[in-house]
């Protein structure tokens, strides 16, 4: 059962103490593997074939080329990211080691803006804004265990140069148990899971109370019927995504047109400005001690799944390629995740 305890799992503390007298990253790497009861860790499978979207329906707006769809979200993207950095200000550095300015992947040019902010201000332990000429924009965001505030998760794919596959996601920092949720909305009790099913259920309430509140669910709701000619991609998530998932998790895909285009690019603008807000919201701090530590262990072993998760994701879409971006766009497996990655 992978959702069985590990007493090994490091605390903040025992991470810190082990940077400081030198241990290499691959024994970090190693103690931050222990499983919580609140975080499960899932094996990533090898990569099936490519999954297939649905086709969408005609669309009445004008058709975007790839090139021009992604230049407008990337530029809108980027947007966003400066409006974080001049708001959390140079706590969020530039990290140029872990960036990229002049890759290749999928024979188009890429670039990642690689970025963390270790402290209190804003705390991020990795922020990835990667564009990819005429095939994708995506931008991620994992927080550092200091703030209970939502990983975020953005991506637009031009999918056969015709249609475009937007997936959102903000993701929870406590364990829910979401992939067990029933196509009815309900979760196991206690008659399946013991007393834990009280803690997931706590979680999920603190989750919905504070972050997927009426207007969020709103915004996210409201995507698929903005877009023109718009379905859900409905394939089956292999176990690490399934654990990463959050509840306002949203993948579809749409007819490439400029009206389309420019909905995800509004939407993308608004997640962020609602990832900004949370982040510079002390009330979403952690008490020192405990919470930190719990926090740190969680977010080790989500750390993995995402990272496990996405590389099966590129590899389908980039084929080898996908490899080095997965790794990139996932940044430092252990020391940037609590903000100290060079």
């Amino acid at each position: 059962d992978p959702r069985k305890s590990i007493s090994a799992a490091p605390s903040f503390e025992e991470y810190l103490k082990q940077r400081e007298a030198g241990a290499s990253s691959a024994e970090v790497a190693g103690a931050s593997s222990a499983v919580s009861a609140s975080a499960p860790v899932a094996t990533a499978p090898a990569p099936g074939p490519a999954p297939q979207p649905a086709a969408p329906a005609p669309a009445a707006g004008g058709s975007a080329s790839a090139d021009a769809a992604i230049a407008t979200l990337s530029a809108s993207q980027s947007s966003s990211v400066d409006k974080i950095a001049s708001t959390i200000g140079p706590d969020l550095e530039l990290k140029p080691d872990l960036s990229w300015t002049a890759e290749t992947v999928g024979g188009a040019a890429a670039t990642l803006d690689g970025r963390e902010a270790p402290g209190a201000n804003g705390n991020v332990a990795w922020l990835a804004n990667v564009a990819i000429a005429g095939q994708m924009s995506s931008l991620t965001i994992f927080n550092g265990p200091l703030t209970d505030v939502p990983h975020i998760l953005s991506r637009a794919v031009v999918v056969g140069g015709d249609t475009i596959r937007f997936t959102l996601d903000i993701r929870p920092r406590a364990y829910g148990a979401y992939e067990l949720r029933g196509a009815d909305g309900s979760y196991p009790g206690p008659d399946v899971l013991g007393r834990d099913a009280f803690t997931y259920s706590g979680n999920r309430k603190d989750y919905d109370t504070k972050f997927g509140t009426d207007d969020v669910v709103a915004l996210v709701e409201g995507i698929a019927s903005s877009l023109e000619g718009a379905v859900a991609n409905t394939d089956e998530p292999g176990e690490p995504e399934s654990l990463v998932r959050g509840p306002l998790y949203l993948d579809v895909t749409a007819p490439l047109t400029d009206s389309n285009v420019a909905v995800i690019s509004d939407v993308r603008s608004k997640i962020a400005d609602y990832w900004l807000g949370w982040a510079m919201d002390s009330s979403h701090a952690h008490r020192p001690g405990a919470p930190v530590n719990s926090q740190y262990v969680y977010d080790s072993k989500y750390k993995i799944n995402a990272y496990s998760a996405l590389l099966v994701e590129y590899k389908n879409l980039f084929g080898p390629d996908g490899v080095e971006l997965a790794a990139a766009e996932s940044g430092p497996l252990d020391e940037a995740y609590v903000g100290g990655g060079s």
